[in-house]
């Protein structure tokens, strides 16, 4: 383990703070389904979520190398550029945690770090073409979140058609354990990953590493800051992604954590670090639509759809300021 001290000990601990502030955030991810159908207890979905999210985050490092080196110039980056860029994202998951809204921590990670380097060093110090592969993943995934949990219960309805109400209740009550379960160990395989990369990004920048390989270290670390976090929850969005978008029963909730989990541990795999929250929205939505479209309550879906798109300019903001301020002292 290098030595840490001064910016590169604060980018370390900001970089926690957010995985925390990621897990307590996108708790809901994880279990707002299970929860809200009633299947388990809040306390023992929170601390299974917790677990699963620190055992998937040694899954793979592919996301942690993207956002390590992939977004930004690793040579063009200084401690006071990161420790911004975190503290932009951190800020935003607070601000809409408090509002109850289900909204990405990777947007606001991404945005962060994109804004405190282009005022850091301008367009030379963002990697364009690494960036625009992160963004149209972002911006596909929920597409194919929303159309695999509405193809999903399409095919669920069809092998299930003389299947009794009952009867598909209790079964899909146990199912939706196992899909809880792969949801959760999917979040922590993704969204774990990109504090990792940053700090990884922090110590290649500072000459403590030769190479944008995860050490060991930082993957343990970051995946008990994520795993505490999560076991803490996130309750107001829980009940929003739960309760006030559609609502769902067991076989919905199997289904929108199946389709999930299936898209991120597929983009996890090929290193794009998507939104998990979009992805887990999304298909909410996707199975509430089988219904029929009114089943959605678009009010609601409208107030998240404003605030995915204010995150990544928000985070953006927010990290310019702070890069500015730390500026003006440092």
């Amino acid at each position: 383990m290098p030595e840490l001290t001064g910016m590169l000990l604060l980018v370390v601990v900001l970089a926690l703070l957010f995985d925390f502030s990621n897990g307590w955030h996108d708790s809901a991810n994880a279990i707002a389904t299970v929860v809200s159908t009633r299947v388990i207890s809040p306390f023992v979905a929170v601390i299974g979520a917790g677990v699963l999210n620190i055992a998937g985050a040694f899954m793979s490092t592919a996301v942690a190398k993207m956002v390590g080196s992939g977004i930004v110039d690793p040579a063009g980056v200084t401690q006071h550029m990161v420790a911004a860029a975190l503290a932009g994202a951190i800020f935003w998951n607070l601000f809409t945690l408090l509002l109850g809204l289900p909204t990405s921590s990777s947007h606001a990670l991404i945005g962060g770090l994109v804004g405190a380097a282009l005022t850091h060093g301008g367009w030379d110090t963002v990697k364009v073409a690494g960036l625009r592969s992160v963004l149209e993943a972002m911006v596909l995934s929920p597409f194919f979140g929303f159309a695999m949990g509405l193809t999903l219960m399409v095919l669920i309805s069809w092998l299930f058609f003389r299947v009794t109400r009952a009867v598909a209740t209790r079964l899909f009550k146990r199912l939706q354990l196992i899909s809880a379960c792969f949801m959760a160990f999917s979040h922590g395989s993704n969204d774990a990953q990109k504090s990792m990369g940053i700090i990884t990004l922090a110590l290649l920048s500072a000459g403590q590493i030769p190479s944008a390989e995860v050490p060991t270290w930082v993957i343990g670390a970051c995946a008990v800051a994520m795993g505490l976090g999560t076991a803490v929850g996130g309750w107001r969005i829980v009940r929003t992604l739960g309760m006030k978008i559609v609502k769902l029963e067991p076989v919905h909730g199997f289904a929108a954590e199946t389709a999930a989990a299936t898209v991120l541990m597929f983009t996890a795999h090929i290193g794009l670090p998507v939104s998990t929250t979009h992805t887990i929205t999304s298909s909410v939505m996707g199975v509430g639509a089988i219904k029929r479209l009114s089943a959605v309550r678009w009010g609601v879906t409208r107030r998240i759809l404003y605030a995915w798109l204010f995150t990544l300019p928000g985070a953006a903001i927010i990290s310019t300021a702070i890069y500015l301020i730390m500026g003006l002292f440092l």
